[in-house]
């Protein structure tokens, strides 16, 4: 029997100041860095700027290491606003300049940039902040009237320039369509596991709210914080856990979705072979096709067991193999995390030849002791070596039994390393990432060129750097690998040597059978080898749902198409 919870009447008023005052809070009441990533009470303190500094010199010893402090948002700084929203949305409306500059990027490294630099002018006109549905359609019917560009908006965290209103055509202006105030549980579902939600909340908060059933929706991807169940869907985002249910579309059962052209509300069912699905039409649409207000979304009892080891390895071929082994075993561990040498001795301080494979295994139901030690052994006949003996048990309030030291620094680095970001980019050290995913068959040959093309773009363009690899996520018939670069820039130059960097990059994957993109989606960033990667009739049948759905052309113009 479904449980109905009571809607939240909490006033949420966005008007001027008082919206950038309110919403600017996280929910554990911290500030939210209009610049870059995460809080203001949660940046690396001064010990760890000190510490970081010091391993960049070591890495990086003729750069300049000065710090850019960012440039407070005024409307000075903020392009001239062009359009006033009507009377009847008022209330619901931001024009302060801090919220439009909040607005104006997302939160990949380049977008940081151009904020230290002050480099807003493609700010948002309005922020806009729906309470309600009904909201949603109102805003729709005023810019497809007005010729008004509505980028949604949930927490932010795009690293893709999805939710940049950087526009091409003849709009009247641009709009944010922030959801993050329709945040909550609707309804929850006990004996089928699923729960309606609406699309603003933040994981945090979601999380929250299934606790007292006792379930979760187990879906954590690095920004979960920060990041909102619209966006994951909007995005196809891809969780932590590395087998299984990797992405959200996942844990989707049905969705209902806002056009200009109508609402629309699929049926519940665990599976269906009635013709093409339609959720899968919305799910990576990246709002241009229409705004995800509501879903129901299948969840997981929480976990009482888990076991977890690292396996040390003195070859990178070697443990490519064991970890294929793993995937392909049918133990579906919940990680399987391979960190090269250099990903493993940055992130993880591991001093290894091959890498390092970090296992864990869950459940709700059993002991996973089992599990971990076959895993372990596949590895064993690879010539992977325990860094420490692997410990299981249960795990109480969901805290972890098994962490051994390399994986439990490798964990605080992983949820560090925007702050560490952000850090190194006000010193104009290059410091992003990209991911990709492909078969077993291909990735040999995908990641020589792939390192080949980056190493040599940073010589080329920096001089000086280091590329690292782990994978993120693996599939019995693939893995997916995920890149970083750490290189020497310069203040003044920032965004355009990284831009050669990824643009180089991103030719070796389309030209090596690899995604343009695993699961940070397209936006505006990836554009150019979407289009290369996408069939042709299906380009043109996404052209044609667009058109049906959206006539104006006003939803995320330049994201997909």
């Amino acid at each position: 029997m479904a449980t109905t919870l009571r809607r939240a009447t909490d006033d949420v008023t966005a008007s001027h100041g008082r919206g950038v005052e309110s919403r600017a809070m996280a929910g554990n009441g911290a500030t939210r860095s209009w610049w870059g990533w995460g809080t203001l009470e949660e940046a690396l303190d001064p010990a760890e700027t000190d510490a970081l500094v010091r391993r960049t010199a070591a890495l990086l010893p003729d750069q300049d290491l000065t710090a850019h402090a960012p440039p407070t948002p005024t409307d000075d700084l903020l392009p001239r606003r062009r359009v006033e929203p009507p009377a009847s949305l008022a209330e619901l409306c931001s024009t302060d300049p801090l919220d439009r500059a909040a607005h104006t990027h997302g939160k990949a490294f380049r977008d940081v940039v151009r904020n230290l630099r002050g480099e807003l002018e493609n700010a948002p006109d309005v922020v806009v902040r729906p309470r309600t549905e009904r909201d949603v359609v109102d805003v729709l019917d005023w810019c497809s009237s007005a010729g008004v560009a509505v980028v949604p908006y949930g927490g932010g965290s795009s690293v893709v320039g999805g939710v940049e209103p950087r526009l091409e055509g003849a709009y009247a202006g641009a709009v944010s369509l922030d959801v993050t105030a329709m945040d909550q549980v609707l309804e929850v579902d006990r004996t089928s596991r699923a729960a309606r939600i609406q699309a603003g909340v933040l994981g945090p908060h979601l999380e929250e709210q299934l606790r007292p059933y006792d379930l979760t929706l187990r879906h954590f991807p690095q920004s979960f914080a920060f990041s909102t169940l619209g966006g994951w869907l909007a995005t196809r985002a891809g969780g932590h856990f590395a087998t299984l249910h990797t992405h959200i579309d996942d844990l989707t059962e049905s969705l209902r979705v806002v056009s200009p052209y109508g609402v629309g509300e699929s049926r519940r069912l665990p599976g269906s072979g009635a013709g093409p699905s339609p959720d899968r039409m919305f799910l990576g649409s990246e709002g241009t096709l229409g705004v995800i207000t509501e879903a129901w979304m299948r969840l997981q009892d929480r976990p009482r067991w888990r076991a977890g080891a690292s396996v040390h390895f003195g070859d990178w071929d070697a443990a490519v193999e064991a970890t294929r082994l793993v995937a392909q075993s049918g133990l579906h561990p919940s990680n399987c995390r391979l960190l090269d040498p250099a990903e493993a001795f940055l992130n993880a301080g591991a001093s290894v030849g091959g890498g390092v494979l970090v296992l864990g295994f869950e459940s709700a139901d059993h002991p996973v002791d089992a599990p971990l030690e076959r895993a372990v052994a596949i590895c064993r006949d690879h010539g992977g070596t325990l860094a420490e003996e692997p410990r299981a048990g249960a795990a109480a309030g969901g805290a972890s039994t098994t962490r051994d030291a390399s994986t439990a620094t490798w964990r605080s680095s992983f949820l560090r390393m925007p702050y560490q970001r952000d850090a190194l980019a006000q010193r104009s050290v290059i410091a992003e990432t990209f991911e990709t995913a492909t078969t077993w068959d291909r990735f040999p040959a995908l990641h020589a060129a792939i390192t080949a093309a980056a190493t040599s773009a940073i010589q080329e363009v920096c001089g000086v750097g280091v590329v690292t690899c782990r994978f993120t996520h693996v599939y019995p018939d693939g893995p997916a690998p995920y890149y970083g670069v750490y290189a020497a820039g310069r203040w003044d130059g920032l965004v355009g040597q990284w831009d050669e960097v990824k643009a180089a990059v991103s030719e070796a994957i389309a030209g090596h059978g690899g995604t343009i993109t695993h699961h940070h989606a397209v936006g505006r960033d990836h554009r150019h080898w979407y289009d290369q990667q996408r069939p042709d009739p299906y380009a043109a049948a996404l052209a044609a749902a667009k058109r049906t759905l959206d006539p104006a052309g006003i939803l995320n113009p330049g994201v997909l198409l």
